[in-house]
């Protein structure tokens, strides 16, 4: 947003510098940018009349005119141009003067003749686009002679560039500017006057119909006898000190009030409404229109459209259309003062690749009540610059009227919780400069906010208003008083906690990875096709075709890890990642599932990973844990096993698949384990029950068997438990052999058990027909034969 400083001073009586107001906005809120003033460039131009104007005796197309710029003698100009007569007043460039852009002009002969400078179009002094004057800038006929052409046009005072936040669309104006300065040095605020004179007619109303809800209000009125024009010097020097060029004067007016207002207006010509009504509607898509900058757009289907009956005549919010725009022989306008729904504008805005200074102010929501005040605001500045007449009817289609909202607050809530002692009569008084309505009674403050400052729901947005305009700088420090009990970390998280220090305790270095992988990762880790992990949720503004999709399981990222140390030559690595998958659901969001990963190499390490598991299990005192052979393809056939916790899978571990290794590169064998943690979570128990020490003595017997090379010693050991009952404390595998001695297909597999009776000594009587069972159905279940 573009604040000429002059235009300001339109509205409020200020005296400070631009720089000190640069800086007093930005303490209250309103980021200021940076301080310009582009017409700085402009020197030694000056306001001229001509008193004479003479043929140039050796060249046809030259003049002599000899002008006076308030001196004591006139002086001479020779030029080509055509345009003036004598009288005019017209700026002129003398000896040693610099126009715009930086083109400078000294005196000189032209054919014999001294010119003691140049008369300037509105072109060379920057206030017109390049080719588009013919020729000199006639000022009128009241202009004082001799002074700065910046002063005579309002050129002086600079130009502040500001950064308006989203919140608040207000501040897109001149007159929402000027309220937050009203409010920073308490002076008064000269509101532009609104008045205007409509003149009877029998004409029957345009009609407007609103077919969308995404429309929410729309105002309309006619103005006759139109005569189409270049607007007055003052109007046009505001324009282009805010950046907008001149175009004619109907269309300059709704450009004024716009950026005075902040509401956006549009001129249709009223030929072009041949049926007599207007209709706001939305696009279905596919449909093409060719908008005021010439360009034929493709529209796409809830683009808001201004139609005439079934011609689109502008894109709502936007632009309007080249057919209907105001054209020098245009008579009859239709006045439009809209509001529509901010995202849609801003949607349409962006995939037409079309930015306008109404879209800028339609994306944030201003306020529908605002189409009123400008409405009135353009039909004063029409009668009072004789453009045109206002007709006396007024079509107004208002849905779902904005209305203000109501607060109370405590002045003792507003300076306990800013650390001040402000006075509840300077809290009104800030609060009534911003047009926040506010009484005070008993230390409550009754607020009715504008419909305009629609940011302001809550005491806490109350307490800022105040703060800012006090001066943060104002607020002295202090530290707040907080009583708050200190929380503790949830359950899960004081597992979590638990799970890193036993893994830590093993030897383990944590790794860190992106949840993001690319689809090809599923490949290299051998997920089969018809797998649900192929499902993913895919990332709509992607790093790149690497980190895609959102990962499903963590095995490539565990494998990139390891690929990595081997490829940078560490002899071995022990790593381990706690972090989260993301499975699709029929929900929006999918599920986030916490899990463990261990990857390592360096030796034959498949009997440590399964010891780290019975560590963990241990720890966590997790109950009925087991093994089973695994069918996982990504870990090598017959070296894996899966982790049961009863009947659910906890996960799987194992040496990774060789194919695997080659896909990541690697030469060393290496082991990777995979563990839901939420499992792990649900199942563990952290609690320690003191357990006395035996009092009666313990019976040990080993025992060795020959069985299947097939055979398990997870079967044999379920078979322990089973038929072990309370007597049997506990066993330990210490022998696993297989040689030349065993027949083929065999091996040995030797146990030590451990029997005792907490409330008596056992006999062996006791302890044989136990263990006698336990051989029994060895040998009947799973063919054992004793050694």
């Amino acid at each position: 947003m573009k604040l000429p400083i002059r235009w300001l001073k339109d509205y409020i009586d200020i005296s400070v510098d631009g720089k000190t107001l640069a800086d007093d906005l930005t303490l209250s809120g309103s980021k200021v940018e940076g301080l310009e003033n582009p017409f700085d460039v402009i020197q030694n131009v000056v306001t001229s009349k001509i008193q004479k104007i003479e043929a140039h005796p050796e060249a046809d197309k030259l003049v002599v005119c000899t002008i006076d710029i308030n001196q004591e003698e006139p002086i001479v100009i020779v030029t080509a141009a055509t345009n003036m007569k004598e009288g005019d007043v017209v700026p002129v460039a003398l000896h040693n003067s610099t126009l715009w852009e930086g083109v400078s002009i000294k005196k000189g002969k032209l054919r014999g003749i001294v010119s003691n400078g140049m008369f300037c179009s509105e072109e060379e002094l920057g206030l017109n686009e390049k080719g588009t004057c013919d020729g000199l800038m006639i000022m009128p006929e009241d202009t004082e002679i001799g002074v700065d052409i910046k002063e005579a046009l309002g050129l002086n005072g600079g130009i502040l560039d500001l950064e308006i936040t989203s919140n608040r669309p207000d501040c897109l104006s001149i007159l929402g500017l000027a309220r937050e300065t009203r409010a920073m040095y308490e002076t008064p605020l000269k509101k532009p006057s609104l008045t205007y004179h409509p003149i009877p007619s029998d004409v029957e109303p345009v009609k407007v119909s609103l077919e969308t809800p995404l429309a929410r209000r729309y105002m309309a009125r006619e103005i006759v006898d139109v005569t189409i024009g270049e607007s007055p010097e003052w109007i046009k020097a505001r324009l282009l000190e805010a950046g907008v060029r001149p175009v004619n004067n109907m269309v300059d007016l709704t450009n004024f009030v716009m950026l005075e207002t902040g509401q956006p207006l549009h001129a249709f010509d009223k030929r072009e409404i041949t049926s007599g009504i207007i209709r706001v509607t939305e696009a279905k898509g596919g449909e093409k229109f060719t908008t005021l900058d010439e360009n034929e757009r493709t529209l796409k289907e809830k683009t808001l459209l201004i139609n005439d009956d079934k011609t689109i005549i502008g894109i709502a919010g936007i632009m309007g259309g080249l057919d209907s725009e105001i054209k020098e022989d245009t008579t009859r306008v239709i006045l439009e003062s809209a509001n529509f729904d901010g995202v849609t504008t801003r949607n349409a805005s962006s995939y037409l690749n079309l930015r306008t200074e109404a879209s800028t102010r339609f994306d944030k929501d201003i306020d529908p009540n605002l189409a009123e005040l400008a409405m009135n605001r353009i039909c004063h500045l029409i009668e009072t610059l004789e453009i045109g007449k206002v007709l006396d009817y007024t079509v107004d289609v208002y849905n779902e009227k904005r209305e203000p909202n109501h607060l109370e607050v405590p002045v003792s809530y507003i300076n306990g919780f800013l650390g001040t002692e402000i006075s509840e009569e300077r809290m009104v008084k800030i609060l009534n400069d911003l047009e926040i309505s506010t009484d005070v009674k008993e230390g409550i403050l009754t607020i009715e906010t504008p419909t305009f400052r629609n940011d302001l729901l809550i005491k806490e947005d109350i307490a800022e208003e105040i703060a800012r305009i006090y001066g943060y700088n104002n607020i002295e420090a202090t530290i707040p008083h907080v009583n708050a009990p200190r929380g503790g970390r949830y359950p899960h998280q004081i597992l979590r906690r638990k799970l890193e220090e036993y893994l830590v305790a093993q030897g383990l270095y944590e790794s860190i990875s992106y949840s993001f992988i690319s689809r090809k990762d599923l490949d290299k880790v051998l997920i089969p096709e018809d797998s649900s992990l192929r499902d993913m949720v895919e990332i709509r503004n992607p790093l790149g075709e690497d980190f895609s999709v959102m990962r499903t399981s963590m095995l490539s990222s565990m494998m990139e890890s390891l690929s990595r140390n081997e490829a940078r030559s560490n002899d071995e690595a022990y790593l381990y990642e706690i972090g989260k998958v993301y499975l699709k659901t029929e929900n929006v969001l999918p599920e986030e599932k916490e899990m463990l990963t261990i990857g390592m190499y360096g030796k034959d390490l498949f009997f440590h990973l399964k010891g780290i598991v019975e560590v963990i299990a241990d720890e966590f005192a997790l109950k009925n844990v087991s093994f089973r052979r695994s069918d996982n393809p990504f870990f090598h056939p017959g070296k894996s096993a899966d982790i049961l916790l009863g009947k659910k899978v906890l996960g799987s571990f194992g040496e990774v698949h060789p194919r695997v290794l080659a896909n990541y590169n690697m030469d060393e064998a290496s082991y990777v384990l995979e563990m839901d943690l939420l499992t792990l979570y649900d199942s563990a128990d952290l609690e320690r029950k003191y357990t006395e020490i035996p009092k009666y003595p313990s019976v040990t017997r080993d025992i060795a068997v020959l069985v299947d090379d097939a055979v398990l010693v997870q079967e044999m050991e379920n078979i322990f438990r089973k038929q072990g009952g309370n007597l049997l404390e506990s066993f330990t595998l210490f022998d696993v052999y297989k040689g030349t001695q065993l027949p083929e297909g065999k091996k040995s597999v030797a146990y030590n058990l451990v029997y005792r009776n907490k409330e008596r000594t056992l006999t062996d009587k006791e302890v044989n027909k136990v263990h006698d069972k336990i051989v029994r159905t060895l040998e009947h279940v799973l063919g054992a034969t004793l050694r």
